[in-house]
């Protein structure tokens, strides 16, 4: 991979060459709160449980509905997008020739998406996986059967829609647990991941969503852990909407990771922020959308840090008031006029 220079986004400070464009800055030195670049997006949220308030309403978009919520957040600040699985419980979220389709209203969601994000400059990870039983991870990342299916659809997904300007990389949404470092099954999964992406796009970005952050040791393993994975961007988790980090509080283990992506040299350092609460108990319940303050609490402890913040997500927890395409509870117009009247300010 091409060693690129990483600049500070704020202090322009020059630090040692990484694999791609790391920017980030320590401690306070940052005179501004980033706002949210993007949003993790999906046509089903695969737990039932939490997308109670999204779900059924989804499957009724028709074609024109999806475009007007990639305009929306287009006009809510978003650059990139997150599409977190091209297919679900044995079925498709677009015309396959692997597997049948969700009995969706719109023939081809991905298409809609995709056109409508070509015309506002928005920039999409497309997800390769959840072609297999999500809740089992591991079996996802280590049989051969299942890979076999995931790089077709790997094909399928390039043949029909790399053409778009918006298809701007690939996301890998199977993962184990940081527990101090990587599983060595995760390693192995987006290393073979990304060798297919490379092949089939090899100007397309890849991403991973890692969770645990907290846990992460900052030791020489760690270390060569990130030296050794074949990925553009790590977004973690800051793990506050699953309650296991306080708002305020995560910004302590994205300094640490900052300072061992430096060293490794490798990776995009962005956060995948929670802007979610539950309803009742953590994973059982409805994701619902955290209050405003609690949010840009969380803005404000990590944007002088990492490069991205995206968010995860706004389907479900943000919708402009008065669109068409509606997605989740009425208080969904309450976080989204919060958050845009907050960016409208300047006071970020």
């Amino acid at each position: 991979m091409n060693r690129r220079t990483f600049i500070h986004t704020c202090g322009l400070a020059a630090v040692p060459t990484v694999s791609a464009p790391l920017s980030g800055i320590r401690g306070g030195d940052c005179p501004f709160v980033k706002p949210i670049a993007g949003s993790w997006f999906e046509f089903e949220h695969h737990n039932q449980a939490e997308g109670k308030y999204w779900n059924g309403e989804m499957a009724k978009f028709t074609a024109a509905q999806w475009k007007e919520k990639i305009r929306e957040m287009h006009g809510a600040g978003l650059e990139y997008l997150v599409l977190l699985a091209v297919a679900c419980d044995g079925k498709t979220y677009y015309p396959s020739r692997l597997q049948p389709r969700h009995d969706y209203l719109c023939d081809d969601p991905v298409e809609a998406v995709l056109s409508a994000a070509d015309e506002c400059g928005i920039k999409f990870f497309i997800s390769n996986d959840y072609w297999a039983d999500w809740r089992q991870v591991e079996k996802a990342m280590n049989s051969e059967d299942i890979w076999r299916l995931r790089e077709k659809g790997m094909e399928e997904m390039a043949e029909k829609y790399a053409g778009h300007k918006s298809f701007y990389g690939w996301y890998y949404p199977n993962e184990s647990e940081l527990r101090g470092t990587f599983e060595d099954v995760t390693v192995r999964y987006v290393n073979r991941c990304s060798q297919k992406a490379r092949a089939l796009t090899p100007k397309a970005l890849t991403l991973i969503a890692p969770y645990g952050t907290r846990s992460v040791r900052t030791d020489d393993r760690y270390i060569r852990q990130l030296e050794q994975l074949d990925v553009d961007v790590i977004a973690y988790q800051d793990e506050v909407g699953v309650r296991k980090t306080q708002a305020g509080s995560a910004g302590q283990y994205f300094e640490q990771l900052y300072g061992m992506h430096v060293k490794a040299g490798r990776a995009r350092l962005w956060a995948d922020m929670e802007i979610f609460d539950f309803e009742g108990e953590v994973y059982k319940s409805a994701l619902i959308p955290a209050p405003f303050e609690r949010v840009l609490a969380q803005l404000k402890d990590i944007s002088p840090i990492v490069e991205n913040i995206l968010a995860y997500q706004y389907l479900g927890m943000m919708n402009r008031p008065g669109t068409s395409a509606f997605a989740g509870r009425a208080d969904s117009e309450k976080l989204y006029a919060d958050y845009t009247n907050w960016l409208k300010t300047g006071k970020h």
